[in-house]
């Protein structure tokens, strides 16, 4: 037997039946209120209506006559039976003041007692009661007839049935009713077509559904590592989860939702991505302490809704490949330097074959003097074993490209000098990549020329790397440090990226990066970073590794 489970009515359909349900209550209640109004109103206005015509009749001069005279309901039946008629009054009554009747709808009424209340008009007053009478219930007015001389010579009551009100009641009652439904008919018209609109935004789904659905959502938010921003169409911040907060930098949540992306504080280029209306795709970007990979994907339903935009820290993941382009070029300069030592080597045999012992030996000398008197260079200059080893290593990779690669005689730094807080890598991603540049920006020029200074100036250490290259232009000395800047031809991964890396080092140790006109021309870049024992601590990246960043990338 299959068991049908029913599936939980949707928001939309909920908020249509509790939308029906309230406006037939409010038009009832108003339907309701309206009859009761109404029936009030007509007593009053019948109270009115009583109480003018019997003022009117108390007033004429022909009442106060004929009750002066022997027999005064021979005049005042006739009269009040006009009256009465005129008026569209059910009853109008002339008595003497003891309450006796001298006119009545009903003749055999007259001389009969008045059924009501006089004592207030006897004493001069006119007033309006409901009181069943000979002819039923009824609303009525009673006012004295006074005589030349202000003394109450008669009273006048007259009245309308409390059934002819009910009548004229239920006579509007009708039209009401009309009124209530065509409010129900235009309510429910009205309150189904927003709810089916409702219904397309909420997909169908019940208030159950969209909480538990929103309850996912949080927790999805909150446990993916990845950054995540999601901005609505006028490029604020609707949502952003932990991963994306740590990785922006931002405040809490609470702080940035709501703001511009432009009010974020975030590197112009990446502000620039965040504000694209176009989609970007595995795009690099640096921020002060991290390298992210950002897509963009715009969110659109018939119009623009929004971008989300996902970040990735790849700032360890750019360290190692900056470790392995310097060991692929460290192995490059080895196989070179093998093979350069291989043919030193058959020239040093083919002497020895041809019995030209000492010129072999000679040359020997010579080739090892050479290669001695560059080591003994590099490492008189600069005894921090780890810069003495890239610039060995840079060098080599220079003497391949044919630029020679020199360290400037005012050199100097000496090993266990640089502190704790500033670490040898980071001088590796600075001096690296700097080094690469000037390299790439002196081949092919007519000195083929990089100078090398790394000293220490007071308190500050001072690297300086000058090429001999075109140099760069006046315009661009803002932007050569910006990520994606570049004067070289677009080449696969990292182009404009070692200069923003170098950039990003600088400014995370507290230092100062500028660029100048070299005196022999080309460019120099000038480094200077304060060598204390203390520095702020970078933050920790989401995968839990270093921020470091090692050469890799040109600009």
């Amino acid at each position: 037997m299959n068991i049908r489970v029913l599936r939980p009515r949707s928001l939309a359909g909920q908020l249509f039946a509790m939308q029906a349900v309230l406006i037939a209550v409010v038009v009832a209640g108003c339907a309701l209120f309206s009859y009761v109004s109404d029936q009030r109103q007509a007593q009053q206005a019948a109270g009115r209506q009583a109480l003018a015509v019997a003022r009117s009749v108390a007033d004429s001069p022909s009442v106060p006559a004929a009750i002066r005279t022997a027999h005064p309901s021979t005049e005042l039946q006739p009269y009040a039976l006009r009256v009465m008629r005129d008026t569209d009054v059910d009853f109008i009554t002339i008595m003497n003041p003891q309450g006796i009747r001298w006119t009545h709808p009903d003749p055999s009424q007259i001389g009969q007692r008045f059924l009501g209340h006089i004592d207030r008009a006897v004493a001069g007053h006119s007033f309006t009661e409901t009181y069943t009478g000979t002819l039923g219930p009824s609303v009525r007015a009673v006012t004295p007839v006074f005589n030349g001389d202000g003394r109450v010579v008669g009273l006048v009551s007259a009245g309308i049935k409390v059934e002819a009100i009910s009548e004229r009641v239920r006579d509007q009652l009708t039209a009401l009713l009309g009124v209530a439904a065509g409010a129900l008919a235009l309510g429910a018209i009205v309150t189904y077509g927003l709810n089916a609109r409702l219904r397309r935004h909420t997909h169908g789904m019940s208030a159950a559904e969209l909480s538990r659905m929103h309850d996912y959502q949080q927790a999805a938010l909150h446990a993916v590592r990845e950054g995540l921003l999601m901005l609505d169409g006028q490029y604020r911040v609707a949502l952003i989860n932990d991963g994306g907060r740590e990785l922006l930098g931002v405040p809490s949540e609470e702080a940035v939702v709501g703001e511009s992306v432009a009010d974020l504080g975030l590197p112009s280029p990446l502000t620039g991505a965040l504000l694209s209306s176009e989609p970007r795709v595995d795009e690099v970007h640096l921020t002060a302490d991290r390298v992210l990979v950002v897509n963009t994907s715009p969110v659109s339903g018939g119009e623009r809704r929004g971008t989300v935009v996902t970040l990735r820290d790849v700032t360890e993941l750019q360290s190692l490949m900056g470790e392995l382009d310097s060991e692929r070029g460290f192995t490059q300069a080895l196989r070179s330097q093998a093979h350069e030592a291989a043919n030193r080597l058959h020239t040093v045999v083919s002497l020895i074959e041809l019995g030209r012992a000492e010129e072999a030996v000679d040359f020997a000398t010579a080739e090892l003097e050479l290669a001695q008197a560059l080591t003994d260079q590099v490492v008189a200059a600069v005894h921090e074993p780890v810069l003495a080893a890239l610039l060995l290593g840079k060098t080599a990779q220079a003497n391949e490209r044919g630029v020679e690669l020199v360290v400037s005689e005012d050199s100097g730094l000496d090993d266990g000098l640089l502190p704790p807080s500033l670490p040898a890598r980071d001088l590796v991603t600075i001096l690296g990549n700097l080094i690469d540049n000037a390299v790439d920006a002196a081949q092919g020029s007519a000195a083929s020329k990089v100078t090398v200074t790394a000293r220490t100036d007071a308190a500050e250490l001072v690297l300086k790397v000058a090429d001999t290259g075109a140099g760069v232009d006046v315009d661009h000395a803002e932007l050569v440090f910006q990520r994606g800047f570049s004067t070289k031809p677009s080449g696969p991964g990292g182009r404009g990226l070692g200069l923003a890396l170098v950039s990003q080092a600088v400014h995370r140790h507290e230092g100062t990066l500028s660029v100048a006109e070299a005196s022999g021309g080309g460019a120099e870049f000038e480094v200077r970073l304060p060598l204390r024992t203390t520095m702020k601590a970078p933050p920790a990246t989401t995968t839990g590794a270093r921020s470091d960043i090692v050469p890799g990338g040109k600009a």
